[in-house]
């Protein structure tokens, strides 16, 4: 949705530490590094606990291949063509010289660059061709395999698919038979508007994502299967109003992520970042119905992910994050940090912050 899209890149929240009411310092659960850049990141990628690469204003690309102890600055993509005008809200890697690097902004500021060099040099693969488009987020299981996510073209919203087929270029939209909601758009606060099923791309299996949108018109879901096994091929359309979250320009589902059948939905409005109000809501049956969260996080919130090995969701924004061990239904505070984006073990914000998580520092369940 453009018009968060610009407000993202220039909010800043000071930090600040929650203190116990022991005289002991409270553990610092983000493990601060040095990522040797200023920029407002939004994209984070962690391939393993080893590799990851960040994205962010400014035509940021990052990357470690040590678990963050150092951050180098990848060359900028379409450097000498206006590339350090762009703003990379999302990245996604799979090793350590592999990865392609999404730019949202207005028409053809909206791009795809890939690398298979380890960042040294980048190919332009797609941009946008709409004047009224905007990209949100990507997601892919392998390089040539995904969707792409973008404000609604042409009355629809708008949800791209690859395929190993056709290679990384822009997809014929899936929503073409489902209208736009007036005002309705999706947010790329953090690269985290859809989540994908599981995929094997050996044998053909279904594809599945999900898509949250946000607005004055209210938020939902918007689920597409693509049966790709057995003949005919078919598709199905499935959508879930999802009326925690608030009616305004600035407010409703900024990110959605998903482990097995259930999926968590956060968000609230951006510009009412200790707002606990329509923060967050879960669903346990892919998305059909939905319930808000008894205990909400602490604030508003743009990035979501379950961690497999601490065996609990952790969600953040620009006041923080927070912990939840029973699957959403209740969070629990862990910071009070200014954040963007997470990809577990790591998280990033403005200014550059880049950290690790320490699971030691976690509370007890």
């Amino acid at each position: 949705m453009r018009v968060i899209v610009f407000l993202f890149a220039g909010f800043s929240v000071a930090a600040a530490q929650s203190t116990p009411p022991s005289s002991a310092p409270a553990p610092q659960v983000w493990q601060m590094q040095e990522s040797g850049s200023t920029a407002s990141l939004r994209g984070i990628d962690a391939v393993d606990g080893t590799v990851a690469w960040a994205s962010g204003f400014g035509g940021t690309v990052l990357k470690t291949v040590d678990g963050g102890a150092h951050w180098t600055q990848c060359a900028v993509p379409d450097g000498d063509k206006g590339g350090a005008t762009l703003d990379f809200r999302g990245v996604q890697a799979w090793d350590a010289t592999t990865a392609i690097v999404m730019a949202s902004g207005p028409g053809e500021k909206s791009r795809l660059y890939k690398t298979v060099d380890g960042c040294k040099t980048w190919t332009l693969i797609s941009s946008n061709e709409s004047k009224e488009g905007f990209w949100d987020a990507i997601r892919l299981w392998t390089p040539t395999d995904g969707f792409l996510a973008g404000d609604p073209v042409a009355g629809h919203p708008f949800l791209a698919e690859f395929t190993r087929w056709n290679g990384l270029m822009t997809g014929d939209n899936v929503f073409y038979a489902v209208p736009a909601r007036k005002d309705e758009g999706a947010f790329a606060a953090s690269n985290s508007s859809i989540a994908l099923g599981p995929f094997d791309a050996r044998n053909g299996a279904s594809r599945d994502v999900w898509f949250a949108t946000g607005g004055h018109s209210g938020s939902r879901i918007l689920h597409y299967k693509h049966f790709n096994g057995g003949e005919p091929e078919r598709e199905a359309f499935s959508q879930a109003d999802v009326p925690v979250f608030p009616k305004t320009a600035s407010g409703g589902i900024f990110a959605i992520a998903l482990k097995g059948a259930r999926l968590i939905a956060v968000g609230g409005e951006y510009t009412q970042p200790n707002s606990r109000t329509g923060t967050a809501a879960w669903s346990a049956d892919d998305g059909k119905t939905w319930a808000a969260s008894t205990t909400p996080p602490h604030g508003y919130r743009s990035t979501v992910q379950w961690g497999e090995s601490i065996k609990a969701w952790i969600t953040a924004g620009t006041n923080g994050s927070d912990i939840s061990r029973d699957d959403g239904k209740t969070w629990q505070p862990l910071d009070n940090g200014n954040w963007n984006a997470l990809s577990l073990p790591f998280i990033v914000g403005p200014k550059g912050r880049i950290a690790r998580l320490d699971p030691a520092a976690l509370p007890k369940p």
